[in-house]
């Protein structure tokens, strides 16, 4: 089964920066899109930033000029990295942070287990 696993969060004040990863392991083929979202309680799950394999990359409003995405992929192994860089964090930017990896075969999407980002203000 394929696992994403993401690590870098908690608690960080207002104007700081964090760093998210998410990596998987092998298994999951040639990964088309890499995403990020993130989900306050009671909301939806918003779409923040987009990787195409490509090398494109797109932002929602709320975060464009503020976070970077990347990836990494370490030769021979088979394993992914993502990254989310979070720069200028403000406290709407509290949420919890979802990783997404869309493979090429049969579009399907694997998920990250999610976690927390705080910004005190």
């Amino acid at each position: 089964q394929v696992q994403l696993v993401e690590s870098g969060g908690g608690l960080v004040a207002a104007g700081g920066s964090l760093a998210l990863s998410c990596t998987v392991s092998r298994g999951s083929g040639i990964i088309d899109v890499f995403r990020w979202y993130r989900q306050t309680p009671g909301n939806e799950r918003n779409l923040i930033a987009t990787l195409s394999a490509g090398g494109t990359t797109s932002f929602a409003d709320s975060v464009k000029g503020r976070f970077t995405i990347s990836r990494a992929d370490p030769s021979g192994d088979g394993s992914k990295t993502m990254y989310l860089h979070m720069n200028g964090l403000k406290a709407e930017d509290t949420a919890i942070y979802y990783c997404n990896m869309q493979a090429r075969v049969g579009r399907r999407n694997f998920w990250g287990q999610g976690i927390q980002v705080t910004v005190s203000s």
